[in-house]
């Protein structure tokens, strides 16, 4: 079972334990909707990540803040784009480290 993990840059520094406990046989991307130019790329390696590696599940880990949702709808529409439609899960982390809400979307 092949699990991805899109994490905006700002989550691992929150988060103590976040290299063990949310990347354990996981592939890593990082980014920040915010701060990062042409967030299109993202889209499209996201899709052929989806229809071409046999990604079966992707978690998104966001900071409460605002900025950080445009992560989320950046994976929503990849996942849309994409021919095989998988799960995702959106993990919100407070500005201390804290998981605030895990809901799938």
């Amino acid at each position: 079972m092949k699990k991805n993990e899109m994490v905006a840059d700002c989550v691992a520094y929150s988060i103590g334990n976040f290299h063990s406990k949310y990347l354990r046989n996981k592939m890593l991307i990082i980014a920040c909707p915010k701060l990062d130019s042409n967030q299109e790329i993202y889209r499209q390696k996201l899709k052929m990540l989806i229809d071409e590696a046999g990604i079966n599940t992707i978690t998104v880990m966001i900071m409460e803040v605002p900025c950080c949702s445009g992560l989320l709808q950046m994976v929503r529409s990849a996942v849309n784009e994409a021919s095989g439609k998988i799960p995702v899960k959106a993990l919100i982390t407070g500005i201390r480290g804290e998981i605030l809400q895990e809901e799938w979307v």
